[in-house]
């Protein structure tokens, strides 16, 4: 009976070795997987702006740029958030920027575009606009819509009458956002 359980517990022992212990259980996130590759934090932050974390999404973008520098897209970004946090001068700053290293990206445009309908520059806004159409050989639904939105408010600025109205910023696709009015 010694042989017999002696074969027993060896094969209890060699079964247990085989099994893998699964996910620790408990109120905090898993840490990193060794040997796995990080996900890109220009994708990372365009997933928390699709998200609406405009905060996370604006340190998503800053860690991208440790990695890869301050491109266009980057800036864009950068820029994107800083709008979706209310910050427009620095929105506006940082997206000029990225017009300089990238002046045929429709989406930066129409971003900038965005901004200065914000600080109520529709006049430039327009004319914003109007490069992001042209960029975009007129494909865009949103570049045409904001266009139409700051052509709507640069012909009727009335200075008298002030109405406060409230807008929304959408993003549609990547890098691409549309002003919306609140219902």
């Amino acid at each position: 009976m010694t042989s017999r359980a002696g074969t027993g517990l060896a094969v209890f022992l060699t079964l247990v070795g085989c099994v893998k212990p699964g996910p620790p259980e408990g109120p905090y996130a898993p840490g990193p997987v060794p040997g796995a590759e990080a996900v890109d934090g220009v994708i990372v932050g365009h997933r928390l702006m699709d998200a609406g974390e405009f905060e996370l999404a604006q340190k998503a973008y800053t860690r991208a740029a440790v990695t890869q520098g301050m491109t266009a897209d980057i800036l864009a970004g950068l820029g994107s958030a800083n709008l979706g946090l209310g910050r427009l001068a620095t929105a506006e700053r940082l997206l000029r920027k990225a017009i300089e290293k990238d002046q045929t990206s429709p989406e930066i445009w129409n971003n900038l575009g965005v901004v200065l309908v914000e600080k109520r520059e529709y006049v430039e806004a327009e004319q914003v606009f109007r490069r992001a159409y042209a960029l975009d050989d007129g494909q865009s639904d949103s570049i045409r819509d904001n266009l139409r939105l700051a052509l709507a408010k640069s012909e009727n600025s009335d200075y008298a009458d002030v109405q406060e109205q409230d807008y929304k910023l959408v993003r549609r696709g990547s890098g691409d956002y549309l002003v919306r009015k609140i219902p």
